[in-house]
């Protein structure tokens, strides 16, 4: 590897290499959708927010490059990930190898904030405060106070209290000198000491006092389903701003042997006449995107004027759409799709075209609908000189969203 320079000072390494099954879902739960983005996605887009520019390395299962490929690339910040790196058979282990491969490849380091890639809804104040007290004092933890009564259980099979005065649940991201952590983690490696439930433990063994700081109660760990559902409804209550945007789009038959529905190359008699790729669907989403964030219209930000679009494939277009409502702060919550035209028969296509807007789009597929209608042989649709297409975007925004 080769090192480089950074303009800061300060990396972020989120631990994600555990399988996390217990979550259900079919895969680990760092690559579950959580408000319509795999959990990954949050973690680094809420770092990314707080610090930017910071480099994010990302210690994953090796199993999983596929899974952490899909979440880097619904992140608007996949260009401040590093490599990824493979874990280890511990936390532990997985977290000295990310520290070991920022320390070869970035030379300016002096801070590092490590993080459980499940804990998703901690605030940007959150993560600036531990990076100031990381400053201040070279080691600091996020922590609450305990709130529930406790208890151990005995050998006896039955149990009893425990006071739970001055008692404290310690949460990520724990943030550190990197000198200072690196060195904690060499010396319980060569001390046999391989398995620290957290590092704050292992820095405390190593002799160094770690500053605790406020926590907060949304900045919980995912673990269970349940928890899920309490996450991703606190997601939902901060897109409180519901916008619905409405987007036409129409296309004549030109010559041809196949034109484009949804990102679909459909086979027909004749193809659509466009400066791009026509295809009037994606066209029509597009519009319908950028109507619910009142941001112009497809002509605005690809003019037919422009020599760079001629010809290009309109996945481009709802791709950028997209990405600007994801830019202030948003989710599409829903795409519905209606084709007007009397040939090609949309039927026969119709599952790909949704699984291809749910693709372009990033969506899973019961977000994305699509339907098909004639006009009883009415107008240029009736006559069979083009089609047209109708579509609605219902898109979730936070209630104050920064600028595109």
């Amino acid at each position: 590897m080769t090192a480089q320079n950074h303009d800061g000072d300060t990396a972020i390494l989120i631990v994600a290499a555990g399988r996390g099954l217990r979550a259900g879902g079919g895969i680990p739960k760092q690559y579950q959708k959580l408000a319509g983005k795999p959990v990954l996605t949050h973690a680094i887009d809420r770092f990314a927010a707080a610090l930017p520019g910071a480099p994010i390395q990302i210690v994953i299962h090796p199993d999983d490059i596929r899974l952490f490929e899909d979440a880097r690339q619904a992140s608007l910040h996949g260009d401040n990930l590093l490599p990824p790196v493979f874990g280890g058979s511990t936390r532990q282990a997985s977290v000295n190898t990310g520290l070991k491969v920022i320390n070869q490849i970035i030379l300016n380091i002096k801070f590092v904030l490590i993080h459980d890639v499940v804990r998703i809804l901690l605030s940007k104040t959150l993560i600036q405060d531990g990076l100031a007290h990381a400053r201040e004092f070279g080691a600091a933890v996020p922590a609450l106070a305990v709130a529930d009564s406790l208890r151990r259980n005995t050998a006896d099979g039955f149990s009893e209290p425990v006071e739970r005065s001055g008692l404290l649940a310690v949460q990520t991201p724990q943030c550190f000198s990197f000198d200072l952590i690196c060195e904690a983690h060499e010396r319980t490696v060569k001390a046999g000491l391989t398995d620290f439930s957290d590092d704050a433990s292992l820095i405390e063994w190593s002799g160094i006092r770690v500053k605790t700081f406020p926590g907060e109660a949304a900045n919980f760990k995912l673990t269970t389903p349940e928890d899920f559902v309490t996450a991703e409804a606190l997601l939902f209550a901060s897109l409180a701003d519901i916008r619905t945007g409405y987007g036409y789009d129409v296309h004549a038959f030109c010559p041809g042997d196949h034109l484009w529905l949804g990102g679909v190359k459909t086979p027909h008699s004749r193809g659509l006449d466009g400066h791009s790729d026509a295809d009037v669907g994606l066209h029509a989403l597009t519009d319908a995107i950028l109507g619910a964030i009142a941001d112009g219209d497809i002509g605005m930000h690809f003019p037919p004027s422009d020599a760079q679009w001629r010809g290009a494939p309109s996945r481009i277009f709802l791709q950028e759409a997209v990405r600007r409502v994801r830019a202030l702060g948003g989710m599409i919550a829903h795409l519905d799709l209606t084709i007007v035209c009397e040939e090609p028969k949309v039927g026969p296509h119709r599952e790909a075209i949704r699984a291809s807007i749910a693709e372009i789009a990033g969506l899973d597929l019961n977000r994305v609908a699509v339907k098909a209608t004639t006009s009883e042989k009415l107008g240029f649709t009736g006559r069979r000189e083009g089609i047209a297409a109708n579509a609605l975007a219902t898109v979730r925004l936070p209630l104050q969203s920064p600028e595109v």
